[in-house]
């Protein structure tokens, strides 16, 4: 484990023995290192009693830390995960909230329309917030995992969402003089708001500040996040607006926005999924029935591939091929109209390119580790402009390309193909970012690694590499 080193000069850290933290790929760059450890811990934003308190967790043995850490993931997988999870299906589901109870007292087109306008403004830093949660409270290795799990209530409301709506629909048409669509407005609507505001009081900011932690448990989830990648996760490390400049400066930052738009340009399908079963010819209550176990099937590959993903420290090769499933999927399915072949693909599509987006997310919040504030704007950023690839995605989708949807299949198939050969350039990009890092740090005479740019207001500490 690292140990919090005094260092003898303002432009050199220390690393003690230990296990080190680097992707497998980056060994051969970095022989020197193997005996190094963990990340260096940088003292900066550290108090004597933290660093104290650090020193005794990095002396601990693997068993302890073992035992420890799963008594700690328990606590926070139960206070982060459901209530995320919970309010991401309600967000998937209907998109709505309040605005949505607003709309159903919409009376004409105009009404209608400003209420998804602003229904749109309040929503956007939802999913961005949500991953920046958890990124604060998860190591790089846990976090595709947990994304999964996050990120399946969208799954299950692709599965289930479509028999919902059916529901209402069909049983409150016109009770109390209501339309069954107003009715769709004010249920969805109303249970997301309620549990938006248990969410406010339950959900938790950052481990330092968390009530349901004692403070040793409290310590020990910073310490977690400080031995991952040998720098503090504050708040206060920086200003929001130089967390903005940092990242507009990041040549990273553009590759991953077209990365991340890519991929959900090659997902627009799910958004049109009951029309693609449709095509099978079945009645409409059936569609709806079949749909569910592609999306139940498309949830466990996603806990087990970001599993994998998290245990071996990947994320490009496990997304080249998801994606490469994906592809294949879309391309059976633009090929024939046969029932059997085409539903076998409509397995496929989701299970490969939704399954990629989980990782994907995940591999960005990796990329940028620290600071808060620009991890924070890169986040907001990425996904803000990859979310775009839904306007006009579902021009892609008409009517009148029905049963055989070419446009849409073929060009979600030759977008997939896109992103194979992004995550193939990013994986080459991060690669020689790790044999850069590998350059500047220098062995001295007493063993010790030191960083030669430890000046550098983006230095990452000694040791780290990032995960390709």
């Amino acid at each position: 484990m690292a140990i919090i080193n005094r260092s003898t000069s303002s432009d050199a850290e220390e690393v003690s023995e230990g296990k080190h933290a680097d992707s497998p790929s980056d060994h051969d760059d970095q022989k020197h290192l193997q005996s190094a450890g963990r990340p260096t811990i940088q003292e900066k934003g550290i108090d004597p009693d933290q660093k104290k308190l650090y020193d005794e967790f990095a002396a601990k043995d693997e068993e302890w830390h073992k035992k420890t850490s799963s008594t700690l993931m328990r606590k926070i997988d139960w206070h982060l995960l459901p209530l995320l999870a919970l309010m991401y299906l309600m967000n998937f589901l209907d998109r709505k909230g309040t605005l949505s109870a607003a709309q159903a007292g919409s009376r004409n087109r105009t009404g209608l329309i400003l209420s998804r306008f602003f229904l749109g403004f309040v929503e956007a830093p939802f999913f961005c917030g949500a991953i920046f949660i958890m990124s604060s409270w998860y190591t790089r290795q846990e976090m595709a995992h947990r994304i999964a799990w996050f990120y399946s209530a969208s799954s299950l409301a692709n599965a289930f969402g479509g028999l919902i709506g059916a529901g209402i629909l069909g049983n409150l048409e016109g009770a109390r003089g209501i339309s069954g669509w107003r009715w769709l407005f004010i249920i969805e609507g109303s249970v997301t708001v309620f549990i938006a505001i248990i969410a406010a009081f339950v959900l938790p900011d950052y481990p330092g500040t968390t009530t349901w932690l004692s403070p040793t448990e409290r310590a020990y989830a910073q310490w977690r996040l400080l031995s991952d990648t040998g720098e503090a996760d504050i708040s206060t490390a920086s200003t929001l607006w130089s967390g903005l400049k940092m990242a507009l400066k990041d040549k990273r930052l553009y590759i991953f926005v077209l990365y991340q738009h890519a991929s959900i340009l090659s997902q627009t399908f799910q958004y049109f999924f009951p029309s693609l079963v449709s095509t099978l010819g079945y009645s409409d209550i059936v569609t709806l029935l079949i749909t569910a176990p592609v999306w139940i099937a498309t949830f466990l590959i996603s806990l087990v591939v970001t599993y994998t993903s998290g245990r071996l420290n990947d994320r490009s090769y496990h997304v080249m091929i998801l994606q490469t499933v994906s592809v294949i999927g879309n391309i059976i399915a633009v090929s024939t109209t046969s029932v059997g072949p085409r539903f076998f693909a409509m397995f496929l599509m989701p299970m490969g390119a939704v399954s990629a987006y989980q990782i994907i997310v995940a591999w960005i919040t990796n990329s940028f580790p620290r600071p808060l504030v620009k991890r924070s704007a890169c986040i907001a950023i990425t996904n803000m402009i990859a979310n775009d690839a839904t306007i006009y995605g579902s021009y892609l989708w008409p009517d009148s390309q029905s049963p055989r949807y070419i446009p849409g299949l073929g060009g979600t198939a030759a977008v997939g193909v896109v992103v194979i050969a992004l995550t193939y350039f990013i994986r080459l990009w991060l690669l020689k970012q790790n044999k850069e890092l590998a350059e500047r740090e220098e062995v001295d005479e007493h063993g010790n690694v030191k960083n030669l740019h430890a000046n550098d207001p983006e230095a990452r500490a000694v040791g780290f590499r990032y995960i390709t």
